[in-house]
C-alpha cells in the first residue's frame, strides 16, 4: 500500500470530534442527592455518541438533605460560573426547635436537647431584625470548607474539632414565620459562604433554646429562579434536542451589561492573546459604565489592579496626579461581540484605552 493511501486510509478510520455541550441548566436539585451526583447526571444525560459533555459543574454546593436551584455550567459555560459562585442566594427553610445535632440539620445524631419557650409573631419579628446587615459567621464543623488540605467534615467524622476562622457574611432581607410551637419558617437571602444551617441555630440561641434544619430549598441564585428549573426525571424523560433547548446561553451566568463589538483583525488579534487599544471606541454608556466602575472601586477603597505600562492616551505621566493616573489604570470587566454579534468572551477595559483578553470561549 502507498503512502498516499495508507494516510488516506487513517483519516477514514479517525473518530470525528465530537460537538462540546455548552451553556446552563438550571436543575431543581431533588433531596437525598449531592451537588457532584446532580452534574454527574446531567453530564451523561447531554452526552450521546456526537456530543461531548464531559466538562461541567456547579455553581454552589447545596447539602444532600437541600432541594431546589442547582445552576449546572457546560462545556464553555464553565469559565463563567464563578459569577454565580459569588452571587446572593435566597433559602426557604424549616427549623425544628428544642434538639440541636452534629450537622446541624436532620441527617445528623441529635447531641443536646433543650426547653422551648413561648414565642409569637412579634417574638419572631423582632429577632429577625436583629439579623440583618453584615456580620460575622463560625462556618460549621460538617462543611468542605478546607484546614491543612482536609475538609472540615473529615475532622468532624473523626471526632475533631478544628478553630475556624469567622467570615464576613451579610443577610439582604429575612423573614421568620411561626409553623406551630415547635417549628419555624425561614425565608432568608444572604450572601455568598452563609451557611443556614448555623443561621438557624443562631436563631434558635436566639429564642433561648436548640434548634435545626429539616427542611432547606434554595429559591434564587443571582438573577437565577426556581420557577425556571427543571426536576431531573423531567430532564430523564425528554431526548436530547429537547434538553438542549432547555439550555441557557453560555454567557447566562455574566452579570455584566456593558459590552464593545469587535472588528473581525481585533477578534483574531484577541484570540492570540494580543492587547488591543480601543481609546476611541469608549465613548457613551461603555465609558460612563467603565468610569462608574471605576469610582465606586476607589470610594470603597477596594483593592485594584493597574498596568505597569498602561498607556496615558498621549499625556506625559508628570502631567497627571497620582490618583488620576490610577483611575485611568484601572481594569474592568466587559462583554466582546464580534460584527455577529456573538459573544466572544471577556475583557478588561480600562479608561486609558487598554483592552486586555481575559477570558475567551471556543466556537
Amino acid at each position: 500500500m502507498s503512502i498516499a493511501s495508507k494516510q488516506i486510509d487513517k483519516k477514514a478510520n479517525m473518530t470525528p470530534e465530537k460537538v462540546k455541550v455548552s451553556g446552563v441548566i438550571l436543575v431543581d436539585k431533588p433531596k437525598g442527592m449531592t451537588s457532584q451526583q446532580v452534574v454527574s447526571k446531567v453530564k451523561y444525560l447531554f452526552k450521546s455518541p456526537i456530543h461531548d459533555s464531559k466538562k461541567a459543574g456547579h455553581t454552589g454546593t447545596l447539602d444532600p438533605m437541600a432541594t431546589g436551584l442547582l445552576p449546572i455550567c457546560l462545556g464553555e459555560a464553565t469559565k463563567f460560573s464563578h459569577y454565580q459562585l459569588d452571587a446572593d442566594k435566597s433559602y426557604q427553610a424549616t427549623i425544628l426547635l428544642g434538639s440541636q445535632t452534629d450537622t446541624g440539620d436532620a441527617d445528623g445524631q441529635i447531641v443536646t436537647q433543650a426547653s422551648i419557650p413561648l414565642f409569637d409573631e412579634a417574638s419572631l419579628a423582632t429577632i429577625a431584625q436583629q439579623f440583618l446587615g453584615a456580620q460575622q459567621q463560625i462556618p460549621p464543623m460538617y462543611s468542605a470548607l478546607k484546614k491543612d488540605g482536609k475538609k472540615l467534615y473529615e475532622y468532624a467524622r473523626a471526632g475533631i474539632e478544628v478553630d475556624r476562622p469567622p467570615r464576613d457574611i451579610t443577610i439582604k432581607a429575612i423573614n421568620l414565620q411561626m409553623i406551630d410551637d415547635t417549628q419555624i419558617n425561614l425565608t432568608v437571602t444572604c450572601t455568598k459562604g452563609t451557611y443556614v444551617r448555623v443561621l438557624a441555630e443562631d436563631i434558635a440561641k436566639q429564642l433561648g433554646t436548640l434548634g435545626h434544619l429539616t427542611a432547606l430549598r434554595r429559591t434564587q441564585v443571582g438573577n437565577f429562579s426556581i420557577d425556571d428549573a427543571i426536576a431531573l426525571p423531567s430532564l430523564e424523560e425528554h431526548g436530547l434536542e429537547e434538553r438542549q433547548s432547555w439550555l441557557l446561553p453560555i454567557d447566562a451566568c455574566i452579570d455584566i451589561d456593558a459590552e464593545l463589538t469587535l472588528t473581525e483583525e481585533q477578534c483574531a488579534r484577541v484570540h492570540m492573546g494580543q492587547r488591543l487599544n480601543v481609546f476611541d471606541e469608549l465613548t457613551g454608556k461603555l465609558k460612563d459604565y467603565v468610569a462608574n466602575i471605576v469610582s465606586d472601586q476607589l470610594s470603597n477603597n477596594s483593592s485594584v489592579g493597574t498596568n505597569d505600562d498602561a498607556s496615558t492616551n498621549g499625556k506625559a505621566d508628570t502631567e497627571l496626579d497620582a490618583s488620576q493616573l490610577l483611575e485611568h489604570e484601572i481594569p474592568v470587566d466587559i462583554r466582546l461581540l464580534n460584527e455577529q454579534g456573538e459573544f466572544l468572551g471577556l475583557g478588561s477595559v480600562s479608561l486609558n484605552g487598554r483592552l486586555q483578553p481575559k477570558k475567551l470561549i471556543q466556537r
